[in-house]
């Protein structure tokens, strides 16, 4: 008897032991592989356009497929494949699709192509189907459960056209006792809301993961392929910012249990946003502040035509009878306006966010110089000008250090008579003819390096501000006066069609417009201040630099050549009023006259035989 009773409650404590182990360990990561899974079919979908029905029919969104037109279209027969939700805000315009409730329609009101007069508005998103789609959308997965996806066709319950203030509201049912709400707002600028509201009418639980993803078709065309600005994708993680060019997208490691998708994970412990960003444009999913989320770039399709996607996806919720859950998240899609980025990230809680601008190394100068120079700006209304003053504004914080560096230059001027005599006394010993040299500066008190301290102060202040013009949208399409009507293109004049006289395009490096060449002509005029190198091959090298600098600086924006011209014609100024305090001869005129000064011919015997 007490061996039956001891047998029963070890079956007991056994079965308890495996139903346990089944209910707590295994079934979850039956339905983690099952949402995977379904993950899969999600990428396979945005691949071919094909609805999750036609890969399995566990998770046909109610057997409806809104299948698009096999292979490239245009742009307006793509628009037409789907019905659509007006989109119309001071920022954008464009459509919203009830084909998967996606945003894939989308230009942007304030930005056109070029300069030219009715150019057409600068186009962001673009429906699956056409060339170099982009797109975002959103769904649920649901293991075996009928959710809905990517060609899921939703209907319009409330609003017309969707703007600020105007929301959309769309709904969907599975018919088997699953209810989908999905709620679409839009503020002035770019952010759009996306609110989705699963509830269970049914009679079992059910297990949901809602997701969000961008998705992009190909490699974008115009890509800059610059090596100082970063285009691809790019998150933001805790405050981390990843981003990942398109060839590393191509790097990456196989997805396990998805053949042909390559994938990099992170996992946010409570913020995210990720997506793909242009040079002057972006798309981001963010989720709100303190929700977790799993993220990761992903990327599909073949190496001719590969499907790179930015994806979001919320943890999986059990979903008793009778209950809802309701996921909300955001996506960023529009121009990167500085201030309104900034905007987002302060007042939305969206860590890091501005930093999706790519400010580069020097970002501790790049962002208080585009804070000031866009601070100038509003004052002036020209950032042509606003560029000219914030030239005098680095040159004032910088002048003690340029005073001294100068006036050592001076005095070095004024030792030139010393030094030439103790070259010539110790022309055959170089060591007691250095050594005469370093007791003549520490007993003149001057440091023969400080002259390239405004040099090399110059550098990274250089690098910077072309930075800040190069990498933002406030420069793009700014004028300047006259012939300059965009500071972050190239001068569009060129010496080599007489300034438009010869009809002809001249290759990139001939584009050598009137301010290259104004910048050249300072900086030759700045080098005459001083004195002629002795060293001939040293002398020739510094002739032929205002020429090397001015074919370098013809393919610049136009912005960072004017800072340059100016910056020259403000350091002549500078080094002649302080060397002139100090004593020392300028050279500059004397250097000029000498050029129009004709050799004399040479009367020795034998010349010119």
């Amino acid at each position: 008897m007490g061996d039956n009773k001891n047998f029963l409650i070890a079956m007991l404590l056994s079965m308890l032991v495996i139903f346990g182990w089944d209910y707590y360990f295994v079934e979850p990561q039956r339905r983690e592989a099952e949402i995977a899974r379904q993950l899969a079919e999600v990428e396979a979908q945005a691949q071919t356009g094909a609805a999750p029905g036609q890969l399995s029919a566990a998770s046909a969104p109610g057997g409806s497929v809104a299948g698009l037109t096999p292979g490239i279209v245009g742009r307006a027969q793509a628009l037409e494949g789907a019905q659509r939700v007006a989109i119309d805000t001071p920022s954008v315009d464009g459509s919203l699709s009830l084909t998967g409730g996606r945003l894939d329609d989308l230009s942007l009101k304030r930005y056109r192509e070029t300069i030219k007069p009715g150019s057409p508005e600068v186009t962001l998103l673009t429906p699956q189907g056409a060339e170099n789609a982009y797109y975002a959308a959103f769904g649920w997965l649901g293991g075996t459960n009928a959710t809905p996806g990517l060609d899921t066709v939703w209907r319009q319950r409330e609003g017309g056209t969707l703007a600020p203030g105007a929301p959309v509201v769309l709904e969907w049912e599975n018919g088997a006792g699953l209810r989908f709400e999905r709620r679409v707002e839009v503020d002035a600028n770019y952010m759009f809301t996306v609110t989705d509201r699963a509830e269970n009418q049914g009679a079992a639980p059910v297990d949901l993961a809602f997701y969000g993803l961008t998705a992009r078709h190909g490699v974008p065309p115009g890509l800059q392929n610059f090596f100082i600005l970063h285009e691809g994708a790019i998150g933001g993680f805790d405050g981390v910012i990843q981003p990942r060019d398109y060839k590393d997208l191509d790097k990456m490691e196989a997805a396990p249990g998805q053949p042909g998708v390559r994938a990099e994970e992170f996992k946010a412990a409570s913020d995210a946003w990720i997506g793909f960003t242009d040079k002057y444009w972006m798309a981001a999913l963010a989720t709100s502040p303190g929700e977790a989320a799993t993220t990761a770039f992903r990327r599909a399709g073949t190496d001719s035509a590969p499907v790179y996607s930015a994806y979001v996806q919320r943890p999986t919720v059990t979903l008793a009878p009778g209950a809802a859950q309701e996921e909300k998240m955001m996506l960023f899609a529009g121009a990167k306006q500085a201030e309104v980025i900034k905007d987002y990230q302060d007042r939305l809680g969206i860590k890091s966010f501005y930093d999706s601008i790519d400010w580069g190394w020097f970002f501790f100068l790049t962002k208080p110089f585009f804070a000031l120079l866009n601070g100038i700006y509003k004052i002036v209304g020209n950032f042509g000008v606003a560029i000219l003053i914030l030239t005098v504004l680095v040159k004032a914080v910088v002048f003690p250090l340029a005073y001294k560096s100068y006036a050592s230059m001076a005095k070095m001027k004024k030792l030139q008579p010393q030094m030439e005599a103790l070259r010539a006394r110790h022309k055959d010993d170089p060591r007691a003819m250095q050594t005469g040299m370093m007791e003549m500066y520490k007993r003149e008190k001057v440091n023969p390096a400080s002259g390239c301290l405004p040099i090399i102060v110059q550098i990274p202040i250089f690098f910077a501000l072309y930075k800040t013009l190069f990498v933002t949208i406030e420069m793009r399409h700014a004028p300047f006066f006259g012939w300059i009507q965009d500071l972050s293109a190239p001068d569009p004049t060129s010496l080599f069609t007489l300034f438009g006289l010869i009809p002809w395009t001249p290759p990139l490096f001939l584009q050598i417009g009137i301010w290259p060449l104004i910048m050249g002509v300072t900086m030759w005029l700045q080098q005459q201040l001083n004195p002629a190198p002795p060293d001939p091959i040293q002398k020739k090298i510094f002739n032929w630099m205002p020429v090397l600098f001015t074919f370098m600086l013809g393919a610049f924006p136009a912005g960072l050549v004017i800072y340059w011209t100016w910056n020259n014609i403000l350091t002549i100024i500078q080094q002649s009023l302080i060397m002139k305090r100090f004593g020392a001869k300028i050279e500059l005129w004397d250097n000029v006259k000498a050029l129009f000064r004709r050799t004399p011919k040479d009367s020795t015997p034998g010349a010119g035989r």
